[in-house]
């Protein structure tokens, strides 16, 4: 993921993670807590031809890399539907290839098309063309990731509230807001994430070197969604995994329900490494169950 990244001086960074927002509390308490974390922990694709011989047997065609896939991880973003509208029939060829990881979802990305072109705006038969084919995911599907570039500025508020207050409820969807106004201005901050709130809707919390302020650890429902930006397993990389997994141990106890922890390397080759330390982190300090990566005996 480019957004946010850094060439060098990483070690002058500040990466702890902010303290919980008077909303995050306020939602979480709000959930009942105590009962069992749903954790979901994945890539932003699956055809890294990098993974070949690491947790994808050698020789395995580009056509075959998913099923390969959705047995080390158990959630994947859904990038092709940022480019294409498809229909619900199109989308079953890719679930098709996870039938045997019943729990595994996808999270598909809103058409660019929608977020990026028409800004939101006038684009409801589109939107309508979208939800129609997510009944291709069936059981497969997880949030949805709803993603606003750099130039959504807070004077666009009026039209993501029009347009998030039309969609269905029935499905989750989270936002990711980019422009810097959002984080700087409190007024426009807290106009946002009430917004979100009020709506039952969720926050994407990118968590990336060069934009700290992203990291804003407000959530609006009782599931957090994560988007890690690591450093190709810097020392720093351990020690915000750690950082995230005390935080993620500590919002379980105030109600957290779900977690979707999307990992992201500035070399994806390192994606697997990343997400098994973060899991092995998870099940030690919270007592989860998630499966690990299974790596080829050739790289253990």
């Amino acid at each position: 993921m480019e957004f946010g990244h850094v060439q060098d001086a990483i070690a002058d960074i500040d990466f702890s993670l902010p303290p919980d927002t008077a909303r995050t509390k306020r939602t979480l308490k709000a959930a009942s807590p105590n009962d069992e974390l749903q954790v979901f922990i994945g890539a932003s694709k699956w055809g890294e031809k990098s993974w070949i011989g690491k947790i994808y047997p050698k020789k395995t065609p580009d056509n075959a890399l998913l099923p390969f896939y959705s047995q080390n991880f158990n959630t994947v973003e859904f990038g092709p539907t940022f480019y294409n509208i498809y229909t619900a029939d199109e989308l079953t060829r890719w679930v098709q290839q996870v039938n045997d990881s019943p729990a595994f979802k996808f999270c598909p990305k809103f058409p660019q098309n929608i977020t990026h072109i028409r800004r939101l705006s006038n684009a409801e038969e589109q939107t309508a063309k979208f939800y129609q084919s997510l009944a291709g995911f069936g059981n497969h599907l997880g949030p949805l990731l709803l993603q606003l570039g750099e130039n959504f500025s807070p004077k666009s508020l009026p039209n993501l509230k029009a347009y998030l207050e039309a969609l269905p409820p029935s499905i989750k969807v989270s936002v990711e807001v980019r422009h810097k106004d959002w984080f700087s201005i409190e007024s426009s901050r807290n106009d946002l994430f009430q917004l979100l709130h009020n709506l039952n809707i969720g926050t994407v919390i990118s968590d990336t070197s060069g934009r700290r302020d992203v990291v804003h650890m407000e959530l609006t429902t009782n599931e957090a969604f994560i988007r890690f930006v690591g450093n190709d397993l810097a020392p720093s990389d351990y020690t915000r995994m750690d950082e995230w997994v005390e935080r993620l141990k500590v919002w379980k106890s105030m109600g957290l329900k779900a977690v979707w922890f999307f990992m992201h390397q500035n070399n994806e080759r390192f994606v697997p490494e990343a997400c098994d330390y973060l899991i092995k982190q998870l099940n030690d300090k919270l007592g989860t169950t998630i499966a690990r990566p299974r790596f080829l005996t050739e790289n253990l």
